[in-house]
């Protein structure tokens, strides 16, 4: 019965011992929108972790404040290495924070916003800096033509 015990308690030990987030090695830049996204996350981890703290004792779910702790981490380093950036506005010049259009070869256009890391969401039509899109256009002007993913396509518009 003892080993049953001692096995339970070393899958606990396992299970609570989560790896931290893994963090950009790339400057964390961020727009207005983003440095609040991140700032309600580490609100949020911070109310995680107080009821992870609350909720412990013998009883406790070691895995909940395992990830409550993980993720206190991780948006306390993301907001202290967060560096709002807004350049000044240039016509027609993709920038970090702008929103670009281009066109592809077959006619087919499509738009996306130029965002940091955490902010990034494809589907609704925002890339992070670092992406090979975005590297592709960042300092590019309208009508100027890149490569991306080995097509040609044009920037026909930055707003």
């Amino acid at each position: 019965m003892a080993v049953a015990f001692t096995r339970e308690e070393d899958y606990e030990a396992r299970a609570a011992d989560l790896p931290d987030r893994p963090v950009s090695p790339h400057p964390n830049l961020v727009t207005a929108e983003g440095l609040a996204a991140i700032e309600a996350e580490l609100t949020a981890a911070q109310a995680a972790y107080a009821q992870a703290q609350a909720d412990g004792g013998i009883s406790a779910d070691r895995t909940a404040i395992a990830r409550a702790t993980r993720d206190l981490r991780y948006w306390s380093q993301r907001r202290a290495s967060a560096q709002l950036t807004a350049p000044e506005p240039e016509p027609g010049r993709v920038q970090f924070g702008v929103t670009v259009e281009i066109e592809r070869e077959d006619g087919r256009r499509q738009s996306f916003r130029i965002v940091g890391e955490d902010e990034a969401d494809p589907a609704r039509g925002s890339v992070s800096y670092v992406s090979p899109l975005a590297r592709a256009v960042l300092g590019r002007r309208v009508g100027d033509a890149v490569t991306v993913n080995g097509a040609e396509v044009e920037i026909v518009g930055v707003t």
